[in-house]
């Protein structure tokens, strides 16, 4: 869309969590130019959830009125299965919706064109086009926090599977471990996620943890217990990640999410131990997520410039890497 003389236009960008929700006004080169935030009301319904989600689109509105910008779109990212075709919050366990037109609701609600997404894969995308997977062809991007789950990218394009593609965390690694949310036993997600680190290191040593953060700090300190359930954790992680390259076979496996923070506290014994389980397949680069806590925002703000029929500048089609590197395609 092309801007009209005298307008800057920018698009509202959201990404709402089970507990909070942030989001920003994003210009043509997807930079922030104002940001908000606000508590996502889980408990009350998904009907007060959709009206603190029209709450802060509008208050993002009257934000753009003052720095000068013209909302074109919106983009929104939930958790949950997401119809991206349908544009339709299929379900959300932590969000308690099923098959809401969200995207119809919220243009209504704002009178602006909304695309919506799920959540990682829109990290995923972003991670793609502006991230530590720019240049890759087929990626797998992992965002390890509350829960694990993916997103893959074919040729630059998400993997959706009608919603369905992309629960790593459901993967079973672990035979004999405890209850999953899900209802089974084993999954990734009782092993590798960071409530599941923080819940066994408790287990183990007695001494109550807040979050994962706190057990990567003791097992920097070569704490016993710490290490024992870090690497229960890195080994779980490199078979699902062995597992993915040898059915999905991505050139690089992107680590996100909270869990990503311990940099290569996490990513260095995780490599080593994706290598030995690695023989013919393709061997993946494993890298850290560049974008940090801010991926399902700028995912969004992807969504929204595609809802207003634009290409942001700054997410153009990168050079393929071996193009840079003077390489054959």
């Amino acid at each position: 869309m092309p801007e009209r003389a005298g307008t800057r236009t920018c698009v509202i960008a959201l990404d709402v969590g089970g507990t909070s929700m942030k989001g920003a006004l994003l210009d043509r080169t997807m930079r922030p130019l104002t940001t908000l935030s606000g508590a996502t009301p889980r408990h009350q319904g998904p009907e007060a959830t959709v009206d603190a989600i029209t709450r802060l689109m509008r208050g993002l509105a009257s934000e753009a009125v003052c720095v000068g910008v013209e909302p074109v779109a919106a983009g929104v990212v939930v958790p949950g299965i997401v119809d991206e075709p349908l544009q339709r919050a299929v379900h959300s366990v932590n969000l308690g919706w099923r098959d809401l037109p969200l995207a119809a609701l919220l243009t209504d609600a704002t009178g602006l064109a909304v695309r919506i997404g799920h959540d990682v894969r829109a990290g995923g995308m972003a991670e793609s086009r502006l991230g530590a997977a720019r240049g890759f062809d087929d990626a797998l991007f992992v965002a390890i926090g509350t829960g694990i789950s993916a997103a893959l990218l074919v040729e630059g394009r998400p993997f959706r599977a009608g919603g369905y593609a992309g629960e790593l965390g459901h993967l079973t690694v672990a035979a004999g471990t405890g209850q999953c949310a899900c209802g089974r036993r084993g999954c990734l997600e009782t092993v590798a996620s960071a409530r599941a680190i923080a819940a066994a290191y408790s287990a183990r040593s007695g001494h109550e943890v807040e979050g994962a953060e706190e057990v990567a700090a003791l097992v920097a300190r070569a704490d016993p217990a710490a290490c024992h359930v870090w690497v229960r954790a890195v080994e779980a992680l490199a078979d699902a990640f062995a597992a993915c390259a040898a059915v999905l076979a991505p050139e690089v496996i992107v680590v996100g999410g909270g869990l990503s923070r311990a940099g290569g506290l996490l990513i260095d014994p995780l490599r080593v131990a994706l290598d030995r389980r690695l023989s013919c397949h393709r061997r993946p680069e494993l890298v850290r997520a560049a974008l940090g806590a801010q991926a399902g925002c700028l995912g969004a703000g992807l969504l929204g410039w595609a809802a207003a029929d634009a290409d942001p500048a700054a997410a153009r089609p990168a050079e393929r890497v071996a193009d840079r590197v003077g390489g054959a395609p």
